[in-house]
């Protein structure tokens, strides 16, 4: 009995279950801190097209989230409009939503796709996202709002 129960929690606590009675959090931080994408500066993707490193001065938290930017306009921008510049579903891989789980991403391994940001795990998630990205787009919007737990 013990066992089962340990496998249960160690599922849940870990991310074993997706449903929405066990969602994740809705923009995904990693274990260590708050810091939404790793702590890079979601606007400057858009303006750059580079991932860069944000700035802790530029903090600002959001959907239970600290994102960090580089410069005071590029968070401005972001709490002028961040539907605009927040990752798709969340910051976690869009590839690993597609298929209903989550699943890390990582900031240096991303595309903008019709004016979104998409992120994936590694190079080698994103070529098998990239054959079908129309594909596993529609799949991860169908699975986000049921994957994590947007009343958060």
């Amino acid at each position: 009995m013990f066992k089962i129960l340990f496998i249960v929690l160690a599922l849940a606590i870990f991310g074993g279950f997706t449903g929405s009675a066990y969602a994740k959090e809705p923009i995904y931080t990693g274990m260590f801190n708050d810091n939404a994408i790793g702590g890079y500066d979601t606007v400057e993707y858009f303006i750059s097209g580079k991932a860069t490193e944000g700035k802790e001065e530029f903090k600002l938290e959001y959907m239970g989230a600290d994102w960090l930017f580089i410069s005071q306009a590029n968070m401005d921008a972001f709490k002028a409009a961040p539907e605009k510049y927040m990752p798709q579903y969340g910051g976690y891989c869009a590839w690993a939503m597609a298929r209903g789980a989550t699943a890390e991403a990582n900031p240096e391994i991303w595309k903008i796709v019709n004016g979104k940001l998409y992120m994936n795990y590694n190079m080698s998630v994103q070529g098998k996202w990239e054959a079908d990205i129309p594909g596993y787009i529609m799949k991860a919007d169908e699975k986000y709002p049921v994957t994590v737990d947007l009343e958060k």
